[in-house]
């Protein structure tokens, strides 16, 4: 009778987080209060592939993900995760400007930009690069839900600077611009006019050589 007991409350907790794009001990308080017993039961199904963990304390139960790759949604999903697993931050630089068509060369990782310091997650759906950037330049961004995913991406104007602003030390002349291989015939007029509004937020003389430079390739 103990046993049975036992195994229903398993099959309650996991049925609980296989409801949730990822979950946490305390997302599990309503089926069990015992975090230590919790700790033990993650820990053996981590091993045995039932559950996964995305960083320390952060789980994702297997059959979730199964049913998110089985409905196309693996893509959004990782995206989603961008934002949750390093708050706040938002998906940028290579990651977008690939998207757009701005750089030939496909990112190997999800890369962001975070108010926090800079940052590495390795989960079983993709690497997460996150580059801190100071709060006035913690901008150009915007939230869109996608299904159940609320998902934060840059503009293509802002990846651009980011992308440009974290090399800007590197950036010294024109052919180096040059060897980033930018597509800067895919901007729009109202790009430019975007870009030129970050370059002019930041202020230094170096971002507005470089993007004087952008225009001259």
């Amino acid at each position: 009778m103990i046993g049975n007991r036992e195994n229903s409350k398993i099959s309650k907790i996991i049925r609980v987080a296989g409801q949730l794009p990822l979950f946490t001990l305390d997302d599990l308080a309503s089926v069990e209060t015992n975090k230590q017993y919790l700790r033990i039961l993650l820990s053996r199904y981590v091993k045995s592939g039932a559950v996964l963990r995305l960083k320390k304390g952060v789980y994702v139960a297997k059959n979730y993900i199964d049913r998110v790759e089985r409905a196309g949604r693996a893509r959004a999903y990782a995206e989603f995760l961008t934002g949750v697993l390093y708050e706040p931050s938002y998906i940028s630089l290579e990651y977008i400007l690939h998207q757009h068509g701005l750089i030939p060369e496909a990112p190997v990782a999800v890369t962001a930009v975070a108010r926090k310091k800079t940052a590495v997650f390795s989960t079983p759906f993709s690497t997460y690069r996150y580059h801190t950037i100071k709060p006035t330049l913690f901008t150009g961004f915007t939230s869109k839900r996608d299904g159940d995913y609320i998902i934060f991406r840059a503009s293509a104007a802002k990846a651009l600077f980011d992308f440009l602003y974290f090399r800007k030390s590197h950036l010294e002349n024109t052919e180096a611009i040059r060897e980033l291989r930018i597509n800067i015939n895919m901007f729009k007029k109202s790009d430019k006019r975007e870009l030129a509004h970050y370059v002019k937020l930041e202020g230094s003389i170096r971002m507005k050589h470089i993007f004087t430079a952008l225009w001259k390739n």
